[in-house]
C-alpha cells in the first residue's frame, strides 16, 4: 500500500486561476434531467476528492462517476505484473458476497466460520507434509507480509527465551536472506528490531540465495533464515534442504540451533502440486514455520495468507492473546484483529471445488505456458530468458553475457513433465539478448514495457543498474523484463 499525502482543498482551489463551476447555477436550481447522471454532479458541482461534501447525491450516480475514474487502472487479466489472483468461479463470487459482512474475528459470532478456518489451516499443514503425530498451528492473515511478520517474530522471541534462560544479552538478533527477498522480509527486521544480514546474490546463485556465504553470516546472535519458495524476481526456488543441511552441520559444530522460516507466499501452492522440488516443507525438522498467499496460486482473491508452525512449541505463548469478547473466548495471534472472513470460505471453496488433482491441473498447465512463452521469446533472439523453468533440470542460462547462442536452445524440450526442468514458478523474467544489443543499441529496454502497456498488458521492466530496484523487487510475476548492468561484479550486492 502507498502512503498518500493530505491535500489541502482550499489551498489547492486558490491557486487556480479559474474555477470551471464558480460562475454556474446553484444546484438545487438546475433541471437534473439535463444532465447525463441526473444529480447534482452531474455538469455544474466539482466532484468531491478531498473532503466529504455537506451534501449527499443518489447511490447511481456515485457509482457510474466512481466506476468511469477507475477506467484509468489497468485490466486485472492483462496484469502480467502481479501474482494475486483475478479471477474466481461464479459460484465463489455469490458466496463471497453472501458473507462479505462476516468478520473473522468474532469467533463467538461466527463458529461456523471459525470452523472452516480451522479446516483450511489442517489442510495446508497436511498438504505441507505435517509429520504423524505432530500438531500443527496456523492461522488466516491479511496476506503473506503479515504472516511473514508473525513467523519472524516467534523465532525472534525464542531466540530471546534461549538467550535469557542461558543468562546472555537479547539485544542484538539478526536475520539471514537473500538480496533477492521481497520488501516485507526487509519489513520485518526494521519494524522489529532485528539486523537483516542480506546474503548478495549473483548468475552462480541463480539471483536467489547463495548457499556458499550462508555459514559465513552465521553467529550466536542469529534467530533464523528467511528461504524463499518462489523469488519474486525470477521465480527460482532457494534450496531449502540445502540450507537445512548447512544449518545441521553448523549446529554439530557451535550447538547453537537456528530455524527455517520458508516464505512460500507463492510456491507453497505451487510445488505441493508439481513434485519437482524435494524437500522444502514440514518434512524437514528444520522449518519451524511456512507462509503462503491464498491470493496468489491458492487462487483467492486479494486479502488472504497463511501462516503454519509445525507445533505449538514453535510459537510463543506469549505471543498469543486471550480474549474476551463479544460474549464469548478465543485466543489471537495476528497483527491486526478485524480482517475479512469470505476470503477464507472462497479458500476452502477452492479447496473443495478443485481438489489436489484440479490444482495439480493448474499448476502444470501454467508453467507448461510459462515454457512454451519462453522458448518462443528465446527463439526469436532478441531476448534470453533469466527465468530457467523450461530448461532441462540442471542447466541454467540467460546470466550476463550470455546470450541464445550460448547453452540456451540445447535445452529446450518437448517433455511436459515438470520432474524434467528446473523446477520454479510459472514466471518468465526476460531479457534483450546481447546480439540485439549490439544491433540496435538505440532501443531501451523500456520501451518494450511502454508499447505492451498501450496495448493494456501491464509488464514491468526492472534496471539492474539501478542497485535498489533489483536488491528490492516489488511483489511481482507473470512476465518481466530485466536489464542487464553494464559493468558486471554482482546482482543485486549492497
Amino acid at each position: 500500500m502507498s502512503l498518500s499525502k493530505h491535500v489541502d482543498p482550499d489551498e489547492l482551489m486558490a491557486s487556480l486561476p479559474q474555477r470551471p463551476t464558480k460562475h454556474q447555477p446553484h444546484p438545487h436550481k438546475r433541471a437534473t434531467h439535463h444532465y447525463i447522471y441526473g444529480s447534482r454532479y452531474s455538469a455544474g458541482t466539482a466532484i468531491p476528492k478531498f473532503e466529504i461534501p455537506g451534501q449527499g447525491t443518489d447511490a447511481g450516480s456515485i457509482h457510474q462517476l466512481i466506476k468511469d475514474e477507475l477506467d484509468l487502472d489497468g485490466r486485472p487479466n492483462l496484469n502480467l505484473a502481479s501474482f494475486v489472483n483475478t479471477y474466481m468461479e461464479t459460484h465463489a463470487d455469490q458466496l463471497i458476497m453472501e458473507n462479505i459482512a462476516k468478520n473473522l474475528s468474532d469467533a463467538d459470532e461466527y463458529p461456523a466460520l471459525m470452523a472452516i478456518h480451522s479446516r483450511c489451516v489442517s489442510m495446508i499443514s497436511n498438504l505441507w507434509n505435517i509429520p504423524k503425530g505432530q500438531t500443527a498451528i496456523g492461522t488466516a492473515t491479511t496476506g503473506s507480509s503479515e504472516a511473514i511478520h508473525l513467523g519472524g517474530l516467534a523465532m525472534k522471541r525464542r531466540w530471546q527465551e534461549r538467550r535469557r534462560a542461558n543468562g546472555k544479552p537479547t539485544d542484538l538478533p539478526n536475520i539471514l536472506m537473500g538480496a533477492n527477498a521481497q520488501v516485507a522480509l526487509e519489513k520485518f527486521a526494521r519494524y522489529f528490531d532485528v539486523e537483516a544480514r542480506i546474503i548478495p546474490v549473483s548468475e552462480e546463485s541463480r539471483w536467489c540465495l547463495d548457499s556458499s556465504r550462508i555459514r559465513d553470516n552465521l553467529d550466536e546472535n542469529t534467530i533464523g533464515i528467511f528461504v524463499i519458495l518462489g523469488s519474486t524476481y525470477t521465480g527460482h526456488f532457494e534450496p531449502v534442504e540445502e540450507t537445512s543441511r548447512i544449518l545441521d552441520k553448523y549446529e554439530q559444530e557451535t550447538g547453537i540451533s537456528i530455524p527455517i522460516h520458508v516464505d512460500g507466499a507463492s510456491g507453497a501452492m505451487v510445488a505441493p502440486f508439481t513434485g519437482s522440488q524435494g524437500k522444502w516443507g514440514f518434512e524437514l525438522p528444520r522449518v519451524h514455520s511456512i507462509n503462503t498467499s491464498g491470493h496468489k496460486y491458492g487462487l483467492v482473491y486479494p486479502g488472504l495468507g497463511w501462516i503454519i508452525w509445525r507445533g505449538e512449541e514453535y510459537l510463543p505463548k506469549d505471543l498469543i492473546f486471550e480474549l474476551h469478547y463479544l460474549g464469548g473466548t478465543e485466543q489471537s495471534y495476528t497483527l491486526n484483529f478485524s480482517r475479512p472472513g469470505a476470503q477464507v470460505l472462497a479458500q476452502y471453496f477452492n479447496f473443495l471445488h478443485f481438489g489436489k488433482e484440479g490444482y495439480k491441473t493448474v499448476m502444470r498447465n501454467a508453467l507448461s505456458n510459462a515454457r512454451f512463452l519462453s522458448n518462443a521469446i528465446e527463439a526469436s533472439g532478441w531476448y534470453v530468458c533469466l527465468s530457467d523453468i523450461h530448461r532441462k533440470r540442471g542447466i541454467h542460462g540467460g546470466g550476463i553475457g550470455k546470450g541464445v547462442k550460448e547453452g540456451v536452445k540445447e535445452a529446450v524440450l518437448g517433455d511436459d513433465n515438470p520432474h524434467v526442468y528446473n523446477p520454479g514458478l510459472p514466471v518468465v523474467a526476460f531479457r534483450l539478448s546481447d546480439e540485439f544489443k549490439k544491433e540496435f543499441p538505440h532501443v531501451k529496454q523500456a520501451s518494450i514495457s511502454t508499447l505492451l502497456r498501450a496495448k493494456g498488458y501491464i509488464i514491468p521492466s526492472y534496471r539492474d543498474s539501478d542497485e535498489s530496484r533489483f536488491s528490492r523487487p516489488r511483489k511481482s510475476s507473470g512476465s518481466k523484463l530485466s536489464e542487464d548492468r553494464e559493468e558486471n561484479s554482482e546482482h543485486g550486492t549492497r
